[in-house]
């Protein structure tokens, strides 16, 4: 029995004890807003803008990217050839003269010209074919103020066919001088 009004009195102690400090707070006013003054005008002092990075020049980018980017976006566009021929043709001309102001844009850039010839002939003769269109290449963007030492030149003979068919189509379009830019 005198564990049970010990038991009951320490249940009684908490729940007097809850219930005290369940009661709700008088509600206090917050304190009046001071009296208006005037103010002191402090001028406000312009933040300075946020220094924007500049755009990258196109030099810049040119110069960030790989010699793959930069061939893979091929700039420098071919030129081609007709049959046993290497000189250039008055189509061409426009398209060297492209190629000549891209190279006096990019003037740290060297190119490499690849001669190319189809498949008809010696490898021999298409070899010889090859350097003389990379050759008159070479010569007409010089004549254009490129300096010479730029340019290199190689023939591929008819090693490397832009098209493996066996019509004259295909004879013209390995026909051609193509570029490669070597260093930037």
């Amino acid at each position: 029995m005198i564990k049970k009004i010990v038991i009951l009195t320490f249940v009684c102690c908490l729940v007097v004890m809850f219930t005290s400090s369940c009661k709700p707070k008088a509600k206090t006013a917050p304190p009046p807003p001071p009296p208006a003054k005037e103010q002191p005008k402090v001028e406000k002092v312009d933040e300075a803008p946020a220094v924007k990075k500049p755009a990258m020049t196109e030099e810049e980018i040119f110069m960030s990217k790989s010699l793959e980017e930069i061939n893979l976006a091929a700039p420098l566009k071919m030129v081609f050839f007709d049959y046993d021929r290497y000189l250039i043709r008055d189509d061409a001309k426009p398209v060297l003269d492209a190629n000549s102001g891209w190279m006096r844009k990019y003037s740290s850039a060297k190119i490499l010209i690849e001669g190319h010839c189809d498949e008809r002939g010696t490898e021999e003769y298409n070899l010889a074919l090859g350097e003389k269109r990379a050759k008159s290449t070479f010569d007409y963007l010089v004549s254009l103020g490129i300096s010479s030492q730029r340019i290199k030149v190689i023939s591929y003979g008819k090693s490397q066919a832009l098209d493996n068919g066996h019509t004259e189509m295909a004879w013209q379009r390995n026909r051609r001088a193509q570029f490669l830019i070597i260093e930037k």
